[in-house]
Order: structure tokens, then C-alpha cells, then sequence
């Protein structure tokens, strides 16, 4: 479909994207009770084209909710059970050995990639973290280049491609912290929580009587991408754009070696934080913000946006020091406390 110019074209492809969310998130909805907006920042990151990590203990709907957004989009689908024994080339293929007869009946042997189940569309990586550091890993060229380099050949994945990661809390046994850089490369960490006893009584009303929910596919690769190119085109003002820039900023603890002096840190960075957000969360801010902005039938960016996605966008992003390990500080708080304390607007240099 030609990418939409004039202003009528803008708005009718708007008002298309608010109809494809909404019936994804209908679909979605028939299974998954709850969690709404566990389920609005997963959609926020399939529009943006960015990762999400679901982070909660067993059994409160996960790998469900990934499932029943598989269900929803027309899209190759793939699962990987992450284990300790997990290897690498069990999430990205290997190099095998073919034999054929040639005709003259001779037989030939050559080298054969063996693609590994991250080539899909959408890929479920179910309780990542019981993985190894190097098994964990593998996923950080396909997540931010798309592609996977086997043998000295780069394979392109196909698009779009979008990983949602479930992970159980650290404390959990028999689970290993996710490398930084991994961290990094989802665009929202979200936290499921506890279902609330009106939640809970239509689980079991849906799961424990004769009639099992189902949903069917309603979105397809094209609309996708179409969707995705849109929301990149939302308008964002400098002075907007510049409230993202002091979030990220704000972060960045004091810091000689890594060339932060920590002007815009508050208090609590500087005194908990050992490591800020990268660019990377800048952009998360900035797209999830747009999709906001495109649901709600606005054609720009707002602040009250950037706000709105910060928690999700920062929280997996900061690193906390040895003393905001041994006060319980939270990267939640953390952020909380920038948000409270950053101006809406300075003057631009």
C-alpha cells in the first residue's frame, strides 16, 4: 500500500491502525482475562517494532498472553523452552552435513544450513533466564540486526520479527540475571502481577467449564509493517523530544570514566545507580510514546506520552550499585523519582 502524503490519507490510515489494535486486542481478550495493560504494552511493542520481556512468577498467564497474541496475527510462530542444557545452536540452526546422489549416481556431500526456530515471526522465549549467559546470548544479533550469522553467512530473519521474552523473578531457583546488553535490547519490561478475584472467578469460569475460548488471526504481515511505518511518522516537538533526551539524562549517574558528570541525576541516582540507560531507551520512549499518541487520535506527541511509557521503557535499563541492592531500592522507584522531579520543559540550548 503507498505510504499515506495528504492529511486525509494520514487520517484514514490513523483510524485504520485504531481498528486493527482494537481487534487484535479483542482477540486477545477472548483468552488472556485481565492484564490490560500487560496486553497495551504488548501491543505498543509489536507497532513500534521492539522486543518485550514479561517478567512474573509461574502460572499467571505469560506464555498464555504470547500465545494468544500468536493466535491473533497471521505470522509464523516459533517456541523455545529455555533450559540449562539449552545450546546456542538450538536457538539459532546449524551447519549439517547433506548426502545426494548426483546423476550419475555418486554421492555428494555439502554443507547445509539448518535454520534454528528463531527464524519465525513471532518467537516465544519461554523462561529465558533458566538459560545460560552464552545460551542467552544468541538472541542479541537476531533482536537487534534481525539477522543470524552462522559459519562465517548471515541469514536474514523474516519480518516482522518480534520476540517476547517471559522470565520468572530472579530470586526464583534455578534461574541466571540476564546479560545487560541482552536487557538493552527489549524495548518494554513488563511486570505481570496476581489476577484480581474478579479476574480470577472468569478463569476458572473460562477453564474449568465445556466451553474453551478461542480466537483466530485478524492482522497480517503487510498490515503490520504498514502500521509500523505510521506510527514512526507521528510528530514529535523538539521541546517533547528534549523531555525524552533529560529522562534518559537524568539516569546517568556521576560518573568520570563512563563521561557523566550526573547534572541532570537527582540524588537518588547518584546515590544508587551504577549504570544509566542507554540511547536505546530514548527510542523506546519516543515510539512508545508515538502509538500512544496514535490511539488516542493525536497527531503528536505529547509529554503526559513520554511519561506514560517511562516505567516500562527504563526500569530493565538501570543498574542498581551494591548499596541499592542492600537498601531494596527498586529501578520502579527510581524511575518514579525522576519523573517527579524532572521540569516538563527548560529552555533549549
Amino acid at each position: 500500500m503507498p505510504t499515506p502524503s495528504t492529511p486525509e490519507q494520514v487520517a484514514e490510515a490513523a483510524e485504520r491502525f485504531r481498528a486493527d489494535y482494537a481487534a487484535v486486542r479483542e482477540q486477545i481478550a477472548r483468552i488472556v482475562v485481565g492484564h490490560d495493560e500487560v496486553i497495551d504494552g504488548v501491543l505498543t511493542c509489536l507497532f513500534a517494532n521492539g522486543h518485550v520481556l514479561l517478567e512474573g512468577v509461574p502460572g499467571i498467564g505469560k506464555t498464555l498472553l504470547v500465545r494468544s497474541l500468536a493466535r491473533a496475527l497471521d505470522l509464523q510462530f516459533s517456541r523455545i523452552q529455555f533450559t540449562p542444557d539449552l545450546m546456542p545452536a538450538d536457538i539459532t540452526g546449524t551447519t549439517v552435513v547433506v548426502e545426494a546422489e548426483d546423476e550419475h549416481g555418486r554421492t555428494k556431500r555439502a554443507f547445509t544450513f539448518q535454520p534454528g526456530p528463531v527464524f519465525a515471526q513471532i518467537v516465544l522465549a519461554d523462561e529465558i533466564n533458566r538459560a545460560t549467559p552464552k545460551t542467552q546470548s544468541a538472541l542479541l544479533e537476531a533482536m537487534q540486526e534481525r539477522s543470524v550469522t552462522v559459519a562465517g553467512t548471515t541469514h536474514e530473519l523474516p519480518a516482522p520479527f518480534l520476540v517476547l521474552a517471559t522470565q520468572n523473578p530472579i530470586e526464583q531457583e534455578g534461574t541466571y540475571p540476564l546479560p545487560e546488553a541482552q536487557l538493552d535490547r527489549f524495548f518494554f519490561k513488563l511486570l505481570v502481577g496476581y489476577s484480581s478475584r474478579e479476574d480470577l472467578n472468569e478463569i476458572l469460569v473460562r477453564t474449568t467449564g465445556g466451553l474453551t475460548p478461542e480466537s483466530e488471526p485478524v492482522l497480517d504481515a503487510g498490515r503490520i509493517a504498514e502500521h509500523q511505518a505510521l506510527v514512526r511518522r507521528v510528530a514529535v516537538a523538539p521541546r517533547v523530544q528534549d523531555y525524552a533526551v533529560r529522562a534518559v539524562l537524568a539516569t546517568h549517574p556521576a560518573d568520570e570514566q563512563a563521561g557523566s558528570d550526573g547534572r541532570y541525576a537527582t540524588p537518588m541516582v547518584n546515590q544508587f545507580v551504577r549504570v544509566g540507560a542507554s540511547p536505546r531507551a530514548a527510542q523506546s520512549l519516543l515510539l512508545g510514546a508515538k502509538v500512544r499518541a496514535l490511539l488516542d487520535a493525536r497527531a503528536a506527541v505529547s509529554i503526559d506520552d513520554i511519561r506514560a511509557v517511562a516505567l516500562p521503557a527504563l526500569r530493565h535499563r538501570l543498574i542498581l550499585n551494591f548499596e541499592g541492592e542492600a537498601e531494596g531500592v527498586t529501578p520502579d522507584r527510581i524511575v518514579l523519582n525522576i519523573l517527579e522531579t524532572l521540569p516538563r520543559e527548560v529552555e533549549l540550548a
